[in-house]
C-alpha cells in the first residue's frame, strides 16, 4: 500500500491551495467519473472538518469531509468520501474511513454517525460498522440509502 500522510482541518483554516485539491479530487469523482452535473460546493464545507490523504508525491489522493451535529442531521455525519481511481483496490478507502472515526473520536468523544451512501458501497459501509436505517432513494439519479454507526 502507498504511504499516505494524513491531516484533517477545519475550512477556515485550508489553504486556497488545500481547498482548490480537495475540489479537484471531489470534482473529479462525484461529477466527471459518475457523469453526475450537481452543485458539487455547498454551504456545508466552510461547516466542516476535512480529512484528506496526500501520496508519497504530494498528491491529495483520499478526502471526507466531517459535519458536526445538525449541518446535516441531528448527529455526526462524513460525506465527499472520495479516493483517486488510481488508488482505489489497495485498503487506502478502509484507511481514510479509520483515519476519520479516530478525528471524530478526538473532535467529539465516542458519538453515532449517520451518512448518506450511494447503494452500490453498502458492503464497504457495514464492513466499517455502518448498517441501513430505512428505505433507499435517489439522490441526483443515483440510488442512495441512509447508514447510522453507533
Amino acid at each position: 500500500m502507498a504511504k499516505i500522510t494524513w491531516t484533517t482541518k477545519a475550512f477556515k483554516n485550508l489553504t486556497v491551495d488545500e481547498y482548490f485539491e480537495l475540489l479537484h479530487l471531489r470534482v473529479a469523482v462525484f461529477v466527471v467519473e459518475q457523469d453526475c452535473p450537481y452543485q458539487e460546493v455547498d454551504e456545508k464545507d466552510r461547516q466542516s472538518f476535512h480529512l484528506f490523504g496526500r501520496s508519497e508525491n504530494g498528491e491529495v489522493i483520499a478526502v471526507t469531509r466531517v459535519l458536526p451535529k445538525g449541518v446535516s442531521y441531528p448527529e455526526i455525519s462524513i460525506g465527499r468520501v472520495a479516493l483517486k481511481k488510481e488508488f482505489r483496490g489497495q485498503g487506502i478507502a478502509d484507511t481514510l474511513m479509520i483515519e476519520t472515526f479516530k478525528f471524530i473520536e478526538r473532535e467529539y468523544g465516542n458519538q453515532p454517525i449517520r451518512i448518506s451512501a450511494q447503494e452500490y458501497l453498502l458492503n464497504y459501509y457495514n464492513k466499517h460498522g455502518f448498517v441501513q436505517v430505512g428505505d433507499g432513494y435517489l439522490e441526483d439519479d443515483i440510488p442512495h440509502v441512509e447508514m447510522l454507526r453507533m
